[in-house]
């Protein structure tokens, strides 16, 4: 017996050695029974779900082969992990579900329950009528007699005509013979077509007994999704085969593990007739064959495509290899942490918040966007997760949340499914310290599961998913699980683990376990879970090959296409319908929030309150949207900004959280994917960065890694910049941005003005509800009630509302500046933003006394840079200070004086920077800011060269 399994090879050597050590079963059992006194699973179901495990564990071995000559890119398998299959057999194919990389079985399992062209899981056939002259022996016929009959016990192969004759013996021609499940009713001509048997229900009305979806069961997807259907079948497509499994014309590349026969894997059906008195339950079979279900097939094929990074991988277009299909609610996750738990909780909040109001009619108001959600009303979340991750801070704070939610009793309806295989790469989870961390989360109930054994993590998965669906509250469950062949790749873990250790795992085999629960079922002998082990290798290795020739991203063009769209053209049409409802129809609701004084009318505003009133026109335009974070709802935020924004709209769209930037943002990132325009408040931006990898590594990457299936609209409002009088501290007066800078597709917004703050707000909600847009309003908070510009008094930082009407020709597009001319505006250009501009302007001023004209730029946007508009305005006057209230190294300015480098600039050109430091209390802050004095100097050098 092997004791180091740590190569393909390996397992590969002792998987054969354990079902060749199967005995053959006394008698067959009937199929469509169950496998166990009360479980529900049945055999048909069992030997399905024992192909979904073959097939990825066929993956697993075909992602090693393909490594070993440079032609494949990842290895993360999910050997040791095949029981999450019975998990995907308890949900319904609709429940949006967010897959950690050991989900192979789990996403087979998922692609089946939605393909419609897979075979529905019979009810119990009535027995086949045989006429006595021919027992013991079994007949299958049409309308009249059989016409041949076989011996009794022997089983019976059918043609396509109908016909049957006597299998010979498997010791004389080795011919592959599998018992599995009747697709076809037990008389009549056995075609892919026949209809049920009588009394049978009808494709999609078949839920399982505990109302559930096996494989190739009922209750398939039924969201009118074609594209199952438009998906090439690979057994009509196959090339030429040499003897040894090789398809013709590939290249000389290594021989796969196993190398399998040739010939198209298929299942041999067995269709119950009267018992011969071997044993109880025991039944005569006679066998079709069919091939693997299609959507297994499809299903390798998909993951096959994300390991060679092809670009026809149907979700990430060979960006990345993940587990993800939108017809199959499975979102793709990038992490192999817990960095999509936060969203899993917030997509959980959003599909219970969309079924209340699809029970009040109120979904799909009139100019709803985003689009609704296409998940069922009573769909619950799934999630996924190594035993590792639940240490990471991302689990703690969806943990958290979920509980903290359930405990103030609103409903998240998310099953968390930890799968726990003890290590997190070499690292141990500490003996039992999974189930008390599990146990333990308050407001989140704990189911727990052998996820070795098949059938007894299905009866658990159908009784936590039902306990989820029926409550509408959070679960965990807990799958205790083995890891095979190592983590990825050349892990070697003999380096870290004892030999014993590795063969306790490798005994623990769920695949292995699954198989011999099938042999004392009586429902196959080990030779002829072999030999199906072998054919679905085989046809596993075959999609590899032909997924080898396909195309990969071939330019930086076709990569970055779906990473952040935009449609400029579009938004600014939205905003103006948005004016044209808000003065039309939308009048007397407006007048009404506004409590009969809109904001037009309300004389010049500050930024603060010109933002309140932004928000207000965006709820009242969006449907779908709600503003949320600390402190937003009943104080109506720590600046006032959402000040009556609750007593207007209510506590289902402006509410307050919890003080968890992670879970604020998990929130926003859940609710964005399910239909919702999400608004999330960040109260300062220093507490940004303890959640940013939220933005990275989650909201900005969904459309990218699904190619625009998948989207999350979003706007996050953050507080944010230095200059606070008398309120002092880093924490409170943060002035870096340089992370989300850094961030591909991330729009970053920063108004200075009043009036460029509501304008520049509608257009981020617009291009959120349009383009599914990411972006961060970074608003400065020392300009918030900010009313003067150079004199005490003179009002000139405030600004009037525009009425609605207006809103069209105000339009402020994504990465555009503005312009402001002091003096004659000839002798040189300041570019800067946020705090800069007021700090520019009255600079301007004092340098127009001295003769010098300026034109101050307020960028306006961060990302994308209005590069154009920078490019004019230093060719105007030759000469460029960029003032930059962010820090030296790592701030806006260098990505300025950069796109003029870049653009051919040639002209002066001069910075002014805060100093590498943090900003310190009081007035020491003003020893490493940018000052007005700076500013005015640095303009007098300038012109001085």
């Amino acid at each position: 017996m092997l004791s180091d399994v740590t190569t393909p090879q390996d397992l590969d050597d002792r998987f054969r050695e354990s079902l060749a050590a199967l005995a053959t079963p006394p008698h067959r059992g009937d199929p469509t029974r169950p496998v166990a006194e009360g479980s529900a699973l049945t055999g048909t179901q069992l030997l399905d779900l024992f192909d979904a495990q073959v097939t990825s564990r066929q993956l697993d071995l075909a992602a090693r082969w393909l490594r070993s000559f440079g032609e494949g890119y990842y290895t993360i398998g999910s050997a040791g992990h095949e029981g999450n299959a019975a998990v995907a057999a308890a949900l319904r194919p609709t429940d949006p579900a967010l897959l950690h990389y050991r989900s192979g079985a789990f996403y087979c399992v998922r692609a089946a329950q939605a393909d419609p062209s897979t075979p529905p899981t019979p009810a119990v056939p009535p027995a086949p009528v045989v006429p006595p002259t021919l027992s013991p022996a079994v007949a299958i016929a049409g309308d009249g007699p059989a016409t041949e009959t076989a011996e009794a016990g022997q089983p019976v192969e059918v043609d396509a005509s109908g016909r049957q004759s006597a299998l010979p013996d498997r010791a004389e021609t080795g011919e592959r013979q599998i018992a599995g499940a009747p697709d076809q009713p037990a008389s009549g001509p056995v075609t892919a077509e026949t209809d049920p048997p009588s009394g049978a229900s009808a494709p999609g009305d078949r839920p399982d007994a505990a109302g559930t979806n096996p494989p190739g069961g009922a209750g398939a997807a039924d969201d009118g999704s074609d594209a199952a259907n438009d998906r090439t079948d690979a057994a009509a497509d196959a090339p030429a085969v040499d003897p040894v499994g090789k398809a013709a014309g590939a290249a000389d590349r290594p021989a796969a593990v196993p190398l399998a026969d040739p010939r198209p894997a298929t299942l041999t059906m067995a269709v119950s007739g009267p018992g011969d008195g071997v044993g109880p339950g025991s039944v005569r079979m006679a066998v079709v064959k069919r091939p693997v279900p299609r959507a297994y097939a499809e299903a390798a094929r998909d993951v096959l495509r994300g390991m060679v990074a092809s670009s026809q991988e149907p979700i990430a277009g060979g960006r990345h290899k993940v587990f993800g299909r939108a017809d199959l609610a499975v979102v793709p996750t990038t992490s192999t942490i817990a960095s999509h738990l936060p969203r899993a909780v917030g997509m959980g909040l959003a599909v219970e918040r969309l079924r209340r109001l699809d029970a009040r009619g109120e979904a799909n108001r009139t100019g709803a966007e985003p689009e609704p959600t296409p998940w069922a009303a009573d769909a619950i979340v799934v999630c996924s997760f190594g035993d590792a991750s639940i240490n990471h801070a991302s689990a703690t704070a969806a943990f958290n949340t979920a509980g903290w939610y359930d405990h103030t009793g609103l409903r998240i309806p998310v099953l968390f499914i930890c799968e726990d295989n003890g290590l997190g790469i070499s690292v141990r989870s500490p003996q039992g310290w999974v189930a008390t961390a599990l146990r333990s989360k308050p407001g989140i109930r704990y189911f727990a599961a052998d996820g070795t054994d098949l059938v007894g993590t299905y009866e658990v998965a159908v009784e936590a998913a039902a306990w989820v669906r029926r409550h509408r509250r959070p679960a965990v469950l807990h799958l205790t699980t083995v890891r095979l062949m190592g983590h990825a790749g050349a892990d070697a873990e003999s380096a870290y683990r004892p030999a014993a250790e590795i063969a306790a795992d490798v005994a623990r085999d769920p695949v292995v376990a699954t198989a011999r629960r099938l042999v004392d079922a009586g429902l196959a002998s080990g030779a002829e879970l072999l030999d199906r082990y072998d054919e679905i290798g085989w046809q596993v290795r075959r999609i590899a090959e032909e997924v080898l020739d396909e195309p990969k991203l071939a330019d930086a063009a076709e990569v970055i296409a779906p990473l952040a769209p935009r449609r400029p053209v579009r938004v600014a049409l939205a905003v103006a319908d948005a004016g044209a409802r808000a003065a039309g129809p939308d009048a007397g609701a407006r007048a009404e929030a506004f409590g009969g004084k809109p904001p037009e009318l309300a004389g010049p505003l500050t930024l603060a309150q010109s933002l309140n009133a932004a928000l207000t026109d965006g709820l009242l335009n969006h449907p779908q949207m709600a503003v949320f974070g600390e402190d937003v709802a009943a104080k109506g935020g720590v600046y006032g900004v959402t000040k009556g924004l609750r007593d207007r709209f209510g506590a289902a769209r402006v509410f307050d959280t919890l003080l968890d930037e992670t879970s604020i943002l998990g929130l926003g990132l859940g609710a964005g994917l399910a239909g919702m325009l999400p608004v999330p408040e960040i109260q300062y931006l220093a507490y940004l960065h303890n959640a940013e990898d939220q933005l990275r590594g989650e909201a900005a990457t969904m459309r990218f890694f699904s190619q625009g299936a998948w989207r999350n609209p979003m706007v996050v409002r953050v507080a944010g910049l230095a200059y606070q009088e008398g309120f002092g501290g880093h924490f409170h007066n943060d002035n870096s941005v340089a992370v989300l800078r850094d961030v591909p597709g991330l729009v970053i917004a920063v108004p200075a003005r009043p009036d460029d703050a509501a304008a520049m707000l509608r257009t981020c909600l617009a291009s959120a509800a349009v383009d599914g847009s990411v972006c961060v309003f970074l608003e400065p908070i020392a300009l918030y009630h900010t009313r003067d510009l150079y004199t005490d008094g003179d009002g000139e930082w405030l600004a009037p509302y525009a009425e609605p009407a207006a809103w069209a020709g105000g339009h402020v597009p994504v990465g555009r500046a503005r312009v402001y001319g002091v003096g004659s505006a000839e002798d040189v250009t300041i570019i800067t933003f946020g705090n800069g501009v007021r700090m520019a302007l009255r600079a301007a001023s004092v340098l127009a006394d001295e003769g010098i004209g300026t034109r101050v730029v307020d960028l306006r946007w961060l990302a994308p840079l209005p590069v154009a508009d920078l490019i004019r305005e230093a060719a105007a006057t030759g000469r460029v200070l960029v003032v930059d209230e962010t820090r030296r190294s790592g701030g806006v300015g260098e990505g300025v004086i950069a796109a003029l480098v870049d653009a051919g600039y040639v002209g002066a050109a001069r910075r002014v920077a805060a100093v590498d430091s943090f900003v310190p209390l009081g007035p020491a802050a003003r020893q490493v800011l940018v000052s007005e004095e700076a500013i005015t100097q640095g303009a007098r050098t300038l012109l001085a060269r």
